[in-house]
């Protein structure tokens, strides 16, 4: 082994430590930010090094260097630019496209490999052709499957479950065909048409998989399709013999894997179940889930005599909030609030927003203290001790109807926003959220319903605060 080898060994190792220790404190909302530099201080170590080992070999020719640095530019600065000028509704969409990315370059690196060795005739041994297929596979997926995903998520394809006839028994039909020709190719086999017919199954199961999903299951879905795309990517690491790729790519494919699990434990719902069944629609007639009584409309400074008085405000973002992009004026409110001695937290659901994480993110964008961010068992018993829950934009993560069965959410575990002494919800409308369902939160008598839109009507309550009581 070359001192260069070495160098680029150590270089390696260097990075997927990095991987791990960013994985570490990402754990944390106040070591996010340092995880995240850390993991791409990694990242950018593993670049070096692989652009160090090419150059090293003298195998790429200048066109291959032109394709090379053309594509790389091209998509440094596509995702410079998307991820500087999204705004937090459009993030989960990007996920899904960062996600569907992932998985179809893993997907082609598989494609490559095995269609130069066929061309050259050479002997494929199991420990190449069962990573090929998997990775293929995976990938293929996880890339019509992310497509899909955020398609719903921008109201391109519809947020309700999709199901043609004779859906299930597509779907079935091509999962055997992945099967069959995955497992002829995992002999050895160095047919092409084989591997092509195999990658256009998948590509097809990826639509049928994620079409009869509905909105309501689109934050376990996105986790789900993380997983994969680092799955795909280790894939790939054990195709081209690359150790960095291999531990980056299975940290992604099992940290996603456990999130998912836990997206779909705060929901109460297996990830089977969610694969299988479509769940919500985003759209369509209301169906009643038995709330009946009478809504009680209040004005801002209804509102605000309740919030200046209080002595304990739990604060329930959803994605209305991101949809207005309030999360500044729910900072502005709180921390005047807090000018007064009143204590202020905020509760946050697990699958609150439309992807893992959502109000965490949003909340830290505009500098909310990570020490007033309340997970559910806590936030819960806040919730129990206040005074006024400020509910704003959240829909079933709050509906009480939950725990009573026969709807859409029942079993579902939600924040008990109706044990507060009283409940003020600032929402544009009675809409309903994903799953379909009238809240009964809403009907409640301690219930008072701010109608208005979250940016402007947190902006009035901030201002009323002020003329009410200074």
């Amino acid at each position: 082994m070359s001192t260069l080898d070495t160098v680029i060994r150590l270089a390696y190792l260097a990075a997927a430590a990095c991987f791990i220790v960013g994985l570490h404190l990402m754990n944390a909302p106040r070591t996010a930010r340092r995880g995240n530099t850390v993991s791409a201080a990694g990242m950018a170590t593993a670049v070096i090094a692989t652009l160090v080992l090419v150059i090293d070999s003298g195998m790429v020719s200048v066109t291959g260097w032109t394709v090379l640095l053309s594509g790389s530019s091209v998509g440094a600065l596509a995702g410079w630019y998307f991820a500087r000028t999204v705004g937090m509704t459009a993030m989960p969409q990007l996920v899904s496209l960062f996600n569907a990315v992932g998985g179809g370059a893993a997907a082609l690196i598989a494609v490559h490999d095995f269609t130069g060795a066929a061309a050259a005739g050479a002997d494929l041994p199991a420990r190449i052709t069962v990573p090929t297929v998997l990775d293929i596979i995976i990938g293929a997926v996880t890339l019509t499957g992310s497509l899909i995903a955020s398609g719903k998520l921008q109201g391109i394809i519809s947020g309700q479950p999709l199901i043609f006839p004779g859906a299930r028994v597509v779907t079935a039909a091509l999962a055997v065909v992945m099967i069959g020709a995955g497992g002829y190719l995992a002999t050895g086999a160095a047919d092409v048409t084989v591997l092509v017919v195999l990658a256009l199954a998948a590509l097809a199961f990826g639509v049928t998989m994620v079409l009869p999903i509905g909105g309501a299951d689109m934050p376990v879905v996105i986790s789900l399709l993380n997983a994969f795309t680092g799955t795909a990517v280790a894939m790939a690491g054990f195709i081209i013999g690359n150790s960095v790729l291999i531990i980056a790519g299975a940290l992604v494919g099992a940290s996603g894997g456990i999130l998912t699990k836990l997206m779909a434990d705060a929901m109460n719902r297996s990830i089977a179940n969610i694969i299988v069944g479509g769940f919500g629609t985003g759209d369509g007639p209301t169906v009643d889930a038995g709330a009946g009584g009478q809504v009680r409309a209040i004005s801002a400074d209804d509102a605000a005599i309740q919030l200046a008085y209080a002595s304990h405000v739990v604060i329930v973002p959803g994605y209305g909030l991101a949809a207005a992009q309030a999360q500044h004026e729910v900072r502005e409110l709180a921390d005047l609030l807090q000018t007064r001695g009143i204590k202020v937290a905020y509760a946050i659901h697990p699958v609150a927003g439309r992807m893992p994480g959502h109000m965490n993110v949003l909340l830290a964008e505009a500098n909310v203290p990570y020490s007033q961010l309340k997970e559910m068992e806590e936030a819960n018993r806040e919730l129990a001790r206040a005074d006024v829950a400020l509910v704003i934009g959240a829909n079933d993560v709050v509906n009480p109807a939950a725990r009573r069965p026969g709807n859409p959410v029942s079993g579902m575990p939600i924040l008990d926003v109706d044990q507060a002494r009283s409940v003020i919800v600032v929402k544009r409308s009675m809409g309903h959220g994903y799953a379909g369902i009238d809240n009964e939160l809403y009907s409640d008598p301690r219930t008072g319903m701010y109608f208005a839109d979250a940016k402007k009507g947190l902006a009035e309550l901030a201002a009323a605060v002020k003329t009410l009581v200074g």
